[in-house]
């Protein structure tokens, strides 16, 4: 994806990211806000914008007597499974080593220990964040409780800046099970099967453990399909649990009881540095019914040209995530069985429009038998991206957009848009020559303000246009 931000800031401490966000408002300056950089649509980058890049900020620290992790807004899911695991803990995270927690757990934060610990956003106690004007603030749920709510499960880059992260932490535990079962070169009736099995079993599992589950269409395997996942307890139970997919045809299958670092960063050398692919998301809120499996099947029947894997994925929910009401956070799919997401992947460039239309092609398909996307898996053909991720959430962020971002300083291409006033030229001015020169004799500082008055003669930037029209 060949984006061409004019500048990239690369903050060191949360003064770092307010002196950055002054400036963009001095200059009219488009912001995006990047942590791990794993956006599926590039909202994390943008042409003539500047990036606010917070993967500097990589601080952690615990108080087991308080029973809190405290987290840098630039931490990766595997600097926190480093520390957490070096000192007894598991963590409700993610299972891309690289992805950011900040980014992760504002989008409601699916992983393999959700159905045992609940969401990543499950877990937060208090946020702290850098607001439109450059301030410093925290919410929680005493203090700016409404956008403590909002950002639970609304996804990152809406109101503000993440700079720190207060999370509960989960009980000590030695080790889990690794759970991993395969099965190469089947037919599309064993995938149907497979379908049916995995909604049946999920209706009533056990909450210690979180799978993942997929058939596909790859150049290497065929038609295949595949379960990876985490139980909280011991091989032998495990294997009891997951009994109806062993009792599969051609299941080949394995259990380690390994401790919970070496479980996730197994999980994480599956995900390859770089790929090329396009997907959707959607969620599942009823059982399937022959027909409508027998048509999930068939989308990933045939690769589109130059693709070398198509797959559809489920991810399980249910367990500690519907035990918290919908009202509860921002995330509003609490009742859905799972989450499925369809996806290429191809290797050369040429091949990218045709599986773009691959998805889209299909799309309409899914959706008709499912509610709703995901938002840390986006899509930017969504029609009515906001009700599609926010549910009946979607006008209640409106207003919390409207009070903590009241001139959309935090924009991206499917962000929380409202209809306001541009900014006087007062506020665009507001704090800037002070904050400025809080740092004159820092290097960095002076090339940073350098920059920016190039930037500002050259007029790179005009005011933000007002696309809020077609989303009020």
């Amino acid at each position: 994806m060949q984006q061409y931000p004019c500048i990239i800031n690369y903050c060191r401490d949360k003064w770092d990211v307010a002196h950055a966000v002054i400036w963009a408002r001095k200059c009219h300056a488009p912001l995006r806000i990047r942590n791990g950089g794993h956006n599926y649509e590039g909202y994390s980058n943008g042409n003539c914008t500047l990036v606010i890049d917070v993967s500097e900020m990589t601080g952690i620290d615990l108080d087991e007597r308080k029973n809190r992790l405290y987290v840098q807004g630039g931490v990766t899911n595997k600097l926190l499974y480093e520390f957490v695991a070096s000192k007894g803990y598991p963590f409700p995270g993610g299972t891309c080593p690289t992805v950011g927690v900040s980014g992760y757990a504002m989008g409601g934060g699916w992983g393999l220990s959700c159905r045992y610990f609940g969401l990543g956003c499950d877990s937060l106690e208090e946020i702290e964040l850098v607001n439109y004007e450059g301030n410093i603030i925290k919410a929680n749920r005493n203090c700016n409780a409404d956008l403590f709510w909002a950002c639970r499960g609304a996804g990152g880059g809406n109101f503000g800046v993440i700079v720190s992260m207060t999370f509960k932490l989960p009980p000590k535990i030695d080790n889990v099970t690794l759970i991993e079962i395969d099965y190469l070169q089947v037919s599309p009736e064993e995938q149907e099967v497979f379908l049916q099995t995995w909604q049946e079993w999920l209706s009533d599992a056990d909450p210690r453990i979180t799978l993942i589950s997929r058939i596909y269409n790859s150049v290497n395997d065929g038609l295949a399909m595949l379960i990876r996942g985490f139980f909280y307890g011991i091989p032998d139970e495990a294997e009891q649990i997951v009994k109806p997919f062993l009792e599969l045809a051609g299941a080949e299958y394995d259990f380690e009881y390994v401790t919970f670092l070496d479980a996730v960063t197994i999980i994480g050398s599956n995900y390859p540095d770089f790929e090329k692919f396009q997907s959707v998301s959607r969620f599942v809120l009823k059982d399937f019914n022959e027909c409508e499996i027998s048509a999930l099947v068939k989308l990933i029947g045939e690769r589109p040209e130059g693709s070398v894997f198509a797959g559809l994925s489920m991810y399980a929910l249910g367990g500690r995530v519907s035990e918290i009401e919908t009202d509860e956070t921002a995330f509003f799919y609490r009742n859905a069985h799972f989450i499925i997401w369809l996806e290429t992947t191809w290797e050369e460039n040429r091949f990218k429009e045709a599986n773009r239309c691959w998805i889209y092609d299909r799309f309409p398909a899914l959706a008709s038998v499912t509610t709703g996307s995901y938002v840390n898996f986006p899509y930017n053909e969504l029609p009515n991206y906001l009700e599609e991720y926010y549910g009946a959430h979607a006008s209640t962020l409106k207003k919390v957009k409207a009070k903590y971002d009241p001139f959309n300083i935090f924009t991206f291409p499917q962000g929380i848009w409202r209809k306001c006033q541009p900014p006087t030229p007062d506020f665009c001015e507001k704090g800037i020559d002070e904050t400025l020169t809080m740092k004159s004799d820092d290097a960095a500082y002076r090339g940073f303000r350098y920059v920016r008055d190039q930037v500002h003669q050259r007029d790179l930037f005009q005011p933000p246009v007002d696309h809020s029209a077609s989303q009020v």
